[in-house]
């Protein structure tokens, strides 16, 4: 046997389901309201999409049908000369919306453009600021001093490789001397012509400061 609620719960509840009820209803009428307002015409669908209700609602409450059949009757038969000026309605809607749209968008472009605006300003004032440091003057004496420090470094540049050419040339020329003062050293050994040759080992192996010693040759062509 199952257990009866209390009634002032079971009342309460009823309460609530009937406010519930009442406030779609409401939303119904409201919606019905709006659709005139617009001379939409006033549809079962129409009126779900604008009341935010269910369609079983709207086919099991009584009152809600009533106020969508009163509505339909009231409007009665669609002629061509309102069918024409319900397009002209629903057109114009269309197109004050796409104004309103242009216009937002056009607010935002002006907005961009000042923006952008603001931003050249700034730099063509850093430009300026630049252009008062430097004068012609500054930057003709500036061009010439490069100029000139180019035409230097070039000038350096060939003297050293220059240089270079007579620095390889004395090297050369200075071990063909060696090789030369070698072969006529030997020349004279084998002639038995003493010859005047530096000793290093005299001076601590320093040949600049080593002392000449005179080699007279032996027997066997050496060195006494």
């Amino acid at each position: 046997m199952s257990e009866q609620l209390p009634r002032p719960r079971t009342a309460a509840a009823i309460a609530a389901r009937r406010q519930r009820t009442q406030a779609k209803v409401d939303q119904v009428r409201n919606a019905i309201v709006d659709l005139q307002h617009r001379k939409a015409p006033v549809t079962a669908a129409a009126v779900v999409r604008r009341a935010g209700v269910s369609r079983t609602f709207l086919y099991e409450n009584a009152d809600a049908r009533k106020l969508i059949s009163d509505a339909s009757n009231h409007g009665g038969a669609v002629t061509p000369e309102r069918a024409e000026r319900r397009q002209d309605a629903q057109a114009e809607a269309a197109w004050r919306e796409r104004a309103l749209n242009t216009e937002d968008a056009l607010k935002a472009a002006h907005g961009e453009i000042r923006a952008q605006r603001n931003r050249i300003a700034q730099l063509m004032g850093q430009i300026r600021d630049l252009e008062t440091q430097w004068t012609d003057e500054s930057m003709e004496r500036v061009t010439t001093e490069n100029t000139n420090l180019k035409q230097r470094v070039r000038q350096l540049a060939q003297d050293k490789r220059t240089l270079e050419e007579r620095l390889q040339a004395a090297r050369s020329n200075s071990r063909f001397q060696d090789r030369r003062i070698s072969q006529l050293e030997a020349q004279l050994l084998e002639l038995g012509v003493p010859v005047r040759m530096l000793s290093p080992a005299a001076n601590g192996g320093d040949l600049g400061r080593a002392s000449p010693v005179w080699v007279t040759p032996g027997p066997y062509g050496c060195g006494e």
